[in-house]
């Protein structure tokens, strides 16, 4: 069980990082002197800054590090399944381990007992609060005021490297002395075992990640640039970009001898592994080029690399269009886990096959990363070794009838957990586990990549933008649904294209603003439509393999009047990739109005499912009221419209859905307070506005006019 980083973040970090005069009143910071705890090297623990002895036992040691890390009490049930081999008498040991373990972060000792002065806390020998802190069948550890290296680093990575200067960079790099508890190793306790090594990985990827940091902010060629290329290359040797930075300073600075020769011995190491090292003779190359004056003759591997029958390529400006991800398999952790090709393997391969049928990342292919996971790459590693900008990873673990998988997504350069989810399904078949599980990691994946690269490029200048980044940027005012945040969107969205006319999502979202104008009365509807439809027709050209441009022409076509052609477009959208949200959402969207209206209700439900934070959440769960509203489920309707009206980007028709259904359910003082707060968004907005934005069937518009007529909207 690998801890929630986030909730770590949230609970342990900011004492660690600041350890006097936050702690309240009568915790353990304000009557026990100071305490360290040392985690990224050989287990340490300092008390005002004298080094505590440890107990002899392994596990004690193990437990100590273990509730260091964990972000919230653990079960005691769980330690003994973590540290103990089917044991005589787990909990006895336990006992025993956490005795011991007082004796380590409590400065009076082992003794424990209730506080005499009626708090009810847990208090040592001489009164100050325990650290061990037990309630029934739970252990956590209160490390208020407590400083872990471990965490300081975690909160860095999570708040985002770039954001300090390169004197924090140094600082955070001196917690390193080694790998994460190093020498500690617990024969015949493979979950901790599991949990160390993943840790191991995690804190790695996080000094790589300094130390590209600290590189980007150092001058280039200089001692300690040099120094932290070598460092992050003992890390993580087959990361490109790493080899590529210290050929240059090598160039930099005139060593021309060593360049050679890094790249000899580089290029025997790569060929070992069976991976190119071709480009790194061409990066050498170019880099004496640009610093040695004169051209230089050819080095052996240069020679090599030139005479290559496929002699590698500039990369094309399409190849970095989308984010990349490699989705690695999933561990099974269950106790005697599975043999590779079991469910575990199953749900990475289903997750990967979506992704890629999603077409808004570029996705590794399956045959790769599990290459890499048989050759005990781990995940961050294999970010690097990929040149991915995002990782997913997790574990599967089979128990008392459920399967519960451990997922989170990483940022490769940052090494910032970017969300982590635990999803669980009854054990029943294997399809069904897959399906269940399955397709809220494909859409909670897709949707986090596109916050992250949405908030990535509202930083950037925009004449800086490419357009992948215009198309993100495009994405971040277009979910604002307003007039002005619509026409910013609109000029992102054609910087994109006219950077790349082939990206099809740059053009659905070009379609989908000129529907906005249309659907919301911001320009004259005829031509607006033309343009919503135009685009979207683009997009299919781009590609017609992308569900988002087979959404954007569904869209357009309803706004043309063409229903029956736009279901179609929108039954290929989610044909095209079952986890496709808006597809749905938007198939809800028609029918509520004049389909099936028990369709609209399981579809809008789906698309939640699949994206529960939408930006379109909105609109989802108004379509849901529409749907209840023609079965004449009025109470309903209104308390669906009304959560839909609350939604802060929710535009005027919104407003003026929830404003039916409350009339409907003879709500008439919501329902009037209502239509108040449309005319003050939108002056002289009428029935006729809301109607005429909408398809209705005549049994629905005869509801609304009902609807509308007893408030006098």
């Amino acid at each position: 069980m690998v801890p929630d980083v986030e909730a770590v973040v949230e609970s342990r970090v900011e004492s660690s990082v600041a350890r006097s005069g936050r702690a309240a009143a009568g915790s353990p910071a304000r009557l026990q002197p100071p305490l360290a705890l040392h985690l990224l090297g050989t287990l340490r623990v300092q008390r005002a800054q004298e080094p505590v002895a440890l107990p002899a036992s392994r596990k004690v040691r193990a437990l100590l590090a273990y509730l260091s890390l964990a972000p919230r009490a653990v079960q005691r049930s769980h330690l003994c399944e973590l540290l103990w081999d089917l044991p005589n008498d787990p909990r006895g040991e336990l006992r025993w381990c956490l005795s011991k373990l007082r004796g380590v972060v409590d400065a009076a000792g082992t003794g424990r007992q209730v506080d005499p002065a009626g708090t009810g806390r847990q208090v040592d020998q001489a009164g100050a609060p325990s650290r061990v802190i037990t309630d029934g069948d739970a252990v956590r550890l209160d490390l208020s005021g407590v400083s872990v290296d471990a965490l300081q680093v975690l909160a860095a990575t999570q708040s985002g490297l770039a954001t300090l200067d390169v004197a924090a960079l140094r600082t955070l790099s001196t917690h390193f002395d080694g790998d994460f508890l190093q020498g500690l190793d617990i024969g015949r306790s493979a979950p901790f075992s599991a949990w160390v090594v993943g840790q191991r990985r995690r804190f790695r990827a996080a000094q790589v990640a300094l130390l590209e940091q600290r590189v980007r902010l150092l001058e280039p060629g200089d001692d300690e640039t040099v120094q932290c290329l070598e460092q992050w290359l003992q890390l993580a040797p087959f990361d490109r970009r790493a080899h590529e930075l210290l050929l240059d300073a090598l160039a930099r600075r005139g060593q021309l001898r060593e360049g050679d020769e890094h790249l000899a011995a580089t290029a025997r190491r790569f060929e070992g592994e069976a991976q190119d090292w071709a480009p790194l003779g061409l990066a050498w190359r170019a880099a004496k080029s640009r610093h040695a004056g004169p051209p230089v003759p050819l080095s052996r591997a240069e020679t090599l690399v030139l005479s290559h029958p496929n002699p590698p390529e500039v990369p094309v400006a399409a190849a970095a269009r989308r984010a990349s991800i490699a989705v690695m398999p999933f561990a099974d952790v269950t106790r005697d886990g599975a043999l590779r090709g079991g469910l575990a393997d199953g749900l990475a391969h289903d997750v990967i096959t979506r992704l890629a049928k999603l077409r808004s990342v570029f996705v590794i292919a399956q045959g790769t990363v599990f290459a890499l996971d048989s050759a005990q790459v781990g995940a961050e590693d294999a970010g690097r070794r990929l040149n991915v900008d995002y990782v997913a990873s997790g574990t599967l673990r089979r128990e008392r009838g459920a399967v519960s998988v451990n997922v989170q997504l990483s940022e490769t350069r940052g090494a910032r957990i970017v969300w982590a989810e635990v999803f669980s399904a009854p054990a029943g078949d294997a399809l069904g586990v897959l399906e269940a599980i399955g397709d809220r990691i494909v859409a909670s994946i897709a949707n986090q990549i596109e916050l992250a690269e949405r908030n990535r490029a509202i930083l950037k200048a925009p004449e800086s933008l490419d357009a992948w980044e215009a198309h993100h940027r495009g994405l971040w005012h277009m979910y604002r649904f307003n007039r002005e945040d619509n026409e910013h969107a609109r000029q992102h969205f054609e910087k994109a294209v006219q950077l790349d006319p082939t990206f099809a999502r740059a053009h659905a979202g070009l379609s989908f603003t000129h529907f906005q104008k249309a659907f919301l009365g911001w320009g004259e509807r005829t031509h607006e439509v033309e343009r919503a439809y135009g685009a979207a027709a683009h997009a299919l050209l781009a590609d017609e393999q992308d569900p988002a441009a087979h959404w954007a022409m569904g869209r357009a076509l309803w706004l043309r009047g063409q229903v029956d052609p736009s279901l179609t477009e929108l039954d290929t959208s989610v044909e095209l990739s079952p986890n496709f949200a808006l597809g749905h959402y938007t198939l809800a969207f028609i029918h509520a109005q004049s389909g099936d209206p028990l369709a609209a209700i399981r579809e809008t439900d789906h698309s939640r499912d699949l994206s529960p934070f939408d930006p379109l959440l909105f609109a989802m769960l108004a379509t849901r009221a529409l749907a209840l509203v023609r079965l004449g489920r009025y109470d309903e309707a209104a308390d669906w419209a009304s959560k839909a009206a609350l939604r802060p980007n929710a535009h005027v028709h919104v407003l003026g859905i929830a404003a039916h259904c409350l009339a409907l359910a003879e709500r008439d003082d919501q329902a009037r307070a209502t239509a108040a707060q449309i005319r003050l968004q939108v002056p002289g907005y009428r029935e006729d506005d809301y109607l005429a934005a909408f398809r209705f069937s005549p049994d629905a518009e005869a509801l609304m006019r009902r609807g509308a007529k007893r408030i006098g909207l």
